[in-house]
Order: structure tokens, then sequence, then C-alpha cells
């Protein structure tokens, strides 16, 4: 029988104790055979607070967690070993699709599995920003400037802003955490 992803409804701000009681209990009730992996996917998000700039983790979808598990038997019937084990978790609401739990496509988790390695390399804004937003600058040499956003560039993280230096309009090419709304 080959694994499949499902995914899990759990109560809000318990994903992390759920996956780690799942795991947990993997070994003690032997059910390595059914359960293959446990995912919570997250981001992370950078932020400044009072000047300094902080990275945090943000869960991409909050409420569930992914089980790459066997669930279902050859005739599309529910194991009931697997189906208890889960359902008795602590945290965990129940199976998305309810008794009926339908599988998520191997190219969903394929592409949450991506978005989560992109996050590694790189923090991602926790505001958004728009093009014609007026901002306030809160890092570097124009620090208390305010500007007009003239351009976003989100795969380096960076805004290309308009400030009004003596007088002039100047472009000033700013990363994400410099700058807040105004």
């Amino acid at each position: 029988m080959q694994s499949q992803w499902f995914v899990i409804h759990t109560l809000s701000g318990q994903e992390q104790k759920v996956r780690e009681s799942i795991e947990k209990r993997l070994k003690t009730e032997e059910m390595g055979e059914y359960i293959k992996e446990v995912l919570v996917p997250m981001e992370k998000v950078a932020e400044v607070r009072s000047g300094k700039k902080t990275v945090t983790t943000r869960k991409l979808y909050p409420g569930y967690v992914f089980v790459d598990m066997v669930l279902l038997d050859e005739n599309k019937r529910v194991i009931e070993k697997p189906w208890y084990f889960i359902r008795e978790t602590q945290g965990i609401i129940g199976f998305v699709g309810g008794d009926r739990p339908t599988p998520t496509s191997r190219d969903e988790i394929d592409s949450i599995k991506a978005q989560i390695s992109d996050s590694e390399d790189r923090e991602k804004p926790k505001v958004s920003f728009e093009v014609g937003e007026t901002i306030k600058i809160n890092d570097g040499p124009f620090l208390n400037f305010s500007g007009v956003i003239e351009e976003i560039e989100p795969d380096r993280g960076k805004l290309k802003v308009t400030v009004n230096i003596f007088g002039r309009n100047t472009p000033v090419e700013l990363e994400y955490w410099q700058v807040e709304k105004a």
C-alpha cells in the first residue's frame, strides 16, 4: 500500500504540539509502517521592531497539519489503526473531508514544500506594500524621512522609493524592513 498526503484540521495554535505528539507516539505505538512524514508548513517573516530587524516564523496554513500516511486500503476503505491513531491525538479536530478523507495531490504538496524551501533562503516581509503608497523610513541614512513607493522588487526584498531631500525628489533603494507604512 502506498502512502498519500492527508490534511488534518487542528485546534488553532496547536499545529506544532500535534506534530510533536504524532512523532513521539509513532515509535511507542508502532505506527511507522503507516505514517511516513508529518508537516507543518512554515515561512520566515522579517519585521522591524524598535529599530531592530527580527525574523520570526509564520504558519502557511494555520490550523492544519499535513501527514504522509497509509490510510486507505486498495479498495479505498479507511484502515482503522492509523485512523484512530490520528483521531485520538490531542488537539486534532479531524481529517479534512470528515469520515471520507480525501488525499491531497502530490503536486500540491510539492508546491508547498517548494514554498517552504524558498522561505529558507530569504525572509518575507510581514507587511505588503503597494506602488504609490507613502511610507516612513525607519532605518539607515534617510531615517524619519517619508517617501512614495515607485517600484517593488519582491524577489530581492527591495523597494524603490522617491524621497524629497532638500526640495528635490531623489530615488532611493531600500529593503522592506527599513520602512513602515506611514
